[in-house]
């Protein structure tokens, strides 16, 4: 293969892995028993949902520990949680 296939192939991926991640749906009542909203500690493009204005919804936040985006955690643990400083929060700030 030369180099212009490679980079073609690799850029394929790239896009098909970042369509993906926009069009992921939002978890289901069933996905979210037993599990509570936690905003603030997700990274960036690895939220489950509610990112904010021009974003969609899962994997599309745009910075880590956006306050109004959201990980789903196990019910009861969303306020102990502290990722690298970022406590986590019942409700979007």
């Amino acid at each position: 293969m030369n180099h212009n296939t490679i980079a073609l192939a690799l850029a394929g991926s790239l896009t098909a892995a970042l369509t993906g991640a926009a069009f992921a749906a939002p978890m289901t009542a069933e996905q979210m028993q037993g599990k509570e909203k936690c905003y603030g500690i997700a990274l960036a493009g690895q939220n489950d949902c509610a990112a904010g204005a021009g974003t969609t919804c899962a994997g599309t936040s745009t910075k880590d520990y956006q306050a109004n985006a959201w990980k789903a955690v196990p019910a009861g643990t969303c306020t102990t949680m502290d990722v690298n400083g970022h406590k986590g929060m019942l409700e979007p700030m």
